[in-house]
C-alpha cells in the first residue's frame, strides 16, 4: 500500500493499491460528486433505488450535482416492471451531465435485513457496474460504499464484498477508485484491502 494523502489530523484520506502490473486501487475520503480522472472516460457509480429517478443519501447528491437532465436520462430508461428501471444487483449507464465524471453507473445493492442472499446480490452490483462500464470503454470508475447507508449493510462484510470483486477485474480499468464519505468507512476499506491484496 502506499499512502498519498492524509486528513488534517494526520490520519491517511488515500490508499493506493497495485491491481495488476497496468492497474491500481485507490481509497479515498471524499465527496464523491466532485471526482473525476479525464472527464472523458470516467464514470461514477450511483447507488441507486430501482425507481432510478434519486433519492436520499449519495443517491440525492449526485442526482443533485448532475442537474435536472440526470432525471430526465433515468426516465428514458426502460422499465422491465412497473416502476423498476434497475432491479437490485444489475446496472444501468447514463451521462454524467454536470458532473465532472463523464457518465453515472447507476446500481441498486441490496437491504441487508430484508434480503435472502446480500452478499450475493452486493457482488453482482458491483460486478454489473463494472460490466457496464467496461461495455463503454470506461477506464477510470469511483463506487461509494454500496448500501452501507440506509440499506444497512455491515461495513466489513461490504468492503469484503467489495474488493473481492474488484480484484477480478485488475485488468480491465486503469484504476478502480473508492470514494468514501466518512473516515470510519474509509479506515475499514483501507484494512480490508490491506488484508485482501496480500493473497
Amino acid at each position: 500500500m502506499e499512502c498519498i494523502g492524509r486528513t488534517s489530523n494526520g490520519e491517511s484520506s488515500v490508499a493506493r493499491f497495485p491491481l495488476s502490473p497496468s492497474s491500481s486501487l485507490v481509497i479515498q475520503k471524499g465527496d464523491i460528486t466532485k471526482w473525476s480522472i479525464d472527464g472523458s472516460s470516467d464514470a461514477i457509480v450511483n447507488p441507486a433505488n430501482e425507481r432510478m429517478l434519486g433519492g436520499g443519501g449519495a443517491d440525492g447528491a449526485i442526482h443533485m450535482a448532475a442537474g435536472p437532465e440526470l432525471v430526465q436520462a433515468c426516465y428514458s430508461v426502460p422499465e422491465v416492471r412497473p416502476g423498476i428501471r434497475c432491479p437490485t444487483g444489475e446496472a444501468r449507464i447514463t451521462p454524467g451531465f454536470r458532473l465532472p465524471a463523464s457518465h453515472v453507473v447507476h446500481t441498486v445493492g441490496p437491504i441487508y435485513n430484508s434480503n435472502s442472499n446480500p452478499a450475493a446480490s452486493l457482488s453482482s452490483a458491483y460486478r454489473n457496474s463494472l460490466r457496464v462500464a467496461k461495455d463503454k470503454n470506461i477506464q477510470y470508475i469511483a463506487f461509494p460504499a454500496i448500501s452501507c447507508g440506509v440499506f444497512g449493510y455491515p461495513y466489513d462484510e461490504a468492503a469484503t464484498v467489495a474488493i473481492s470483486v474488484v480484484r477480478e477485474f485488475r485488468n480491465e480499468f486503469k484504476e478502480i477508485h473508492f470514494v468514501l464519505f466518512l473516515q470510519d468507512i474509509y479506515q475499514v476499506w483501507v484494512n480490508k484491502a490491506n488484508d485482501l491484496m496480500k493473497n
